[in-house]
């Protein structure tokens, strides 16, 4: 018994549920490549952002509260729940109004901010980053190390370094750019837990549609 409470405690200290609103001490901007969202989950689903001639690349997934081992998550809060106008009004960047309460419940609840702030904040660190322009004219499957990805987002912004940006991979697929701000929507160094990248060499990137 003695290893299952040294694993419940390890498990606690890196996922935080009900912990206060407002108490974190970063972001991490997370972004998804559309087309593996599409392939793994979106078809089935028939998500909006996934209907032929979309042509969506990276979307907004969220933008999560961190601690610097750990992150909260479904934080009690007072602050009112956005109405579904708020939630719609970010379908454009997140791909649809479910995503968007989805996070709100999960991660916004956690920064202690009202909804519209929230949402406000979100939409802000999205549109603060060029997103490789070169990725988006891609016309046909690519396989290559993740780390590629990675450069291509530092060389469009040059105020990233390699330990602000990590590249996520999922069932041999490019998924998602994380990006570690400051409350301030600075871009900052990640945390250990969130630096580590994706070691696939040969990651398959599909082009948008």
């Amino acid at each position: 018994m003695r290893w299952i409470a040294a694993w419940l405690a390890m498990t606690a200290a890196v996922w935080a549920d009900g912990e206060p609103a407002g108490r974190f001490d970063y972001y991490v901007l997370t972004l998804s490549w559309s087309p593996s969202f599409c392939a793994l989950e979106g078809d089935a689903e028939a998500a909006a952002q996934c209907a032929p001639g979309r042509k969506v690349g990276w979307v907004l997934h969220g933008l999560w509260p961190q601690y610097e081992d750990g992150w909260p998550a479904y934080c009690p809060t007072t602050v009112r729940d956005p109405s579904r106008r708020e939630t719609r009004a970010m379908a454009d960047i997140m791909g649809s109004p479910g995503l968007a309460w989805y996070e709100w419940k999960k991660h916004g609840r956690c920064s202690g901010l009202a909804p519209e702030a929230y949402f406000t904040a979100s939409r802000a660190a999205f549109e603060a980053f060029d997103r490789p322009e070169v990725l988006r004219r891609l016309d046909a499957p690519v396989v290559l190390p993740a780390r590629v990805i990675e450069q291509a987002w530092i060389e469009a912004n040059p105020g990233l370094t390699p330990d602000m940006v990590t590249v996520t991979c999922r069932d041999g697929r490019i998924m998602e750019t994380r990006i570690c701000l400051t409350k301030d929507l600075e871009p900052r160094v990640c945390a250990p837990d969130v630096r580590r990248d994706c070691q696939d060499t040969r990651a398959l990137l599909e082009p948008v549609r």
